[in-house]
């Protein structure tokens, strides 16, 4: 009996610590190549650049983009995009909500979104200078039409709407694929009460598909304000180089600017410490008022 309960004690024991034995090996990959050199880079920003290479400088460097304009412009950008977040998530749920519904031609609809995503951003990029030319294509087809010609690169005013449009077109496709596959969750029936209730497509979406797709809401929101705050760099370089008059500064531009052209990797490490926290803050607070929403709902 005793050799029995021994046995029964280290099974459970056994069943206890497997969940953590078969958790540690990503844990280990994420410490040592996530945590740890985020902690690299954190300690770093506090030392100089220049003649005190190397050296504790302590919160200078931060005190030094608290004081530069061009930093302050790439956090107002920042802004612009947080605003601007609702569209690039609203575009590929439409979408994915279209396919879902099985309109005509779904299937090759699903191919054509997904293409861009699979395209270089230098590409991208050049190919709507191309387009966006003041005498290229949009603008011939505006003057066709009557409408003045729109300069949609060199004005600081329209200048980041435009690359963030381009932004949104070019990387919809993967959020379309995570929408697609929240909805193979969806609870069909819901559908179906809906459509013998009368409920037009409007109240169908808002009362059933998205109370019912918070979670993928919820990780299309991260995910998407991750891309526009990291992965707009090579759009920038090629369209715009963070023109017009800084226009389409964003930080992730302003820390290779400081990194690669000025030498300054401290600073630059400062910056990237500055824009983690920004997505971290504004991330969390996404998912505290999707949250809220939901359970409103």
């Amino acid at each position: 009996m005793k050799r029995r309960a021994r046995t029964a004690a280290g099974t459970v024991r056994a069943e206890r610590l497997a969940p953590y034995v078969l958790v540690a090996p990503a844990v280990l990959i994420i410490v040592a190549l996530r945590l740890w050199p985020l902690a690299l880079g954190v300690n770093f920003s506090f030392t100089g650049d220049g003649e005190y290479n190397g050296a504790f400088v302590g919160p200078g460097n931060y005190l030094e983009l608290a004081g530069d304009p061009l930093f302050h412009l790439s956090l107002r950008n920042v802004g612009l995009l947080v605003l601007l977040l609702p569209l690039a998530v609203a575009i590929p749920g439409l979408l994915a909500t279209f396919i879902y519904l099985r309109v005509p031609g779904h299937r090759v609809y699903r191919s054509v979104y997904f293409f861009p995503a699979v395209l270089s951003p230098v590409i991208v990029g050049a190919i709507f200078n191309l387009m966006l030319g003041y005498e290229g294509p949009l603008n011939s087809a505006l003057a066709a039409i009557g409408a003045g010609p729109v300069d949609w690169l060199g004005d600081p005013g329209i200048a980041m709407f435009t690359v963030v449009g381009v932004h949104i077109w070019a990387t919809f496709g993967m959020a379309l694929v995570v929408f697609l596959a929240g909805f193979s969750t969806l609870d069909a029936s819901l559908l179906d009460a809906a459509r013998v209730d009368g409920a037009s497509l409007r109240r169908t979406i808002w009362h059933v598909i998205i109370p019912s797709l918070t979670r993928t809401i919820q990780f299309v929101f991260v995910t998407t304000m991750i891309g526009m705050l990291t992965s707009m760099f090579g759009l920038l370089f090629v369209m715009t180089s963070g023109g017009p008059e800084g226009s389409t500064y964003l930080p992730e531009y302003y820390i290779w600017h400081q990194q690669g052209q000025m030498n300054r990797p401290a600073l630059a490490s400062a910056a990237s410490t500055v824009l983690f926290v920004v997505m971290l803050v504004v991330g969390l607070l996404q998912i505290t008022l999707l949250r809220r929403a939901g359970r409103q709902d």
